[in-house]
C-alpha cells in the first residue's frame, strides 16, 4: 500500500495543473489541490476509484464545481502571471500561445474542458474519465471530440 506522503509526492503537481486548467487561476488551483489532498487523506483507506489518480481528479473537479457554484463566476486568467524567466522572445511566444489556448479553453463547457484535459494532459482512459465525470463512455468520447473540434476552429493555424 502506498503511503500518503508518497501519494502526495507522486500526484500533487498533476492535481495542481488539472485544477489550474479548470479554474484558470493559480491561487484557486492551489486551494483546490490542497483541499483535494486533505480530503483524500481523510478518506485514504476508503478509495472508491479504480485508480488513485482518477480519484484525486474527481475530488479536484468536485471542489472546482463547488467553488464555481459558490462564487457563480468564471475566473479570468490574470495577466500578471507572466513567467519571470529572462529568455525574452521564446518565452513571450510560448506564453502568448498558452494564454491563447487558455482563453479558448475557458470558452468550453466545464465538463467538456475536464474531459479533454483528463484525456490529453493526463492520458486517462475513456473509461476512467467516464467514471471520474459521472457520465457514459459514449458521452465522454463525444465531448472530447467536440472539444477538440471547437479548439481547432478557434485557434488559427501557426
Amino acid at each position: 500500500m502506498i503511503s500518503f506522503h508518497d501519494l502526495y509526492q507522486k500526484y500533487a503537481r498533476d492535481v495542481y495543473r488539472f485544477a489550474y486548467w479548470l479554474s484558470g487561476d493559480a491561487a484557486e488551483a492551489e486551494d483546490i489541490a490542497s483541499e483535494t489532498f486533505v480530503r483524500a487523506w481523510t478518506a485514504f483507506d476508503d478509495l472508491k476509484m479504480p485508480t488513485v489518480k482518477a480519484y484525486l481528479f474527481t475530488i479536484a473537479r468536485n471542489l472546482y464545481l463547488h467553488s464555481k457554484r459558490r462564487t457563480n463566476r468564471l475566473a479570468e486568467l490574470d495577466p500578471e502571471l507572466m513567467d519571470p524567466a529572462p529568455d525574452a522572445l521564446e518565452t513571450a511566444e510560448k506564453r502568448s500561445e498558452l494564454d491563447r489556448v487558455m482563453k479558448h479553453m475557458q470558452t468550453l463547457p466545464e465538463v467538456d474542458r475536464a474531459a479533454l484535459l483528463l484525456r490529453a494532459q493526463y492520458e486517462l482512459s475513456y473509461e476512467e474519465i467516464a467514471q471520474s465525470l459521472g457520465i457514459s463512455l459514449a458521452a465522454v468520447k463525444v465531448k472530447i471530440h467536440r472539444a477538440r473540434l471547437k479548439l481547432t476552429a478557434l485557434l488559427p493555424p501557426r
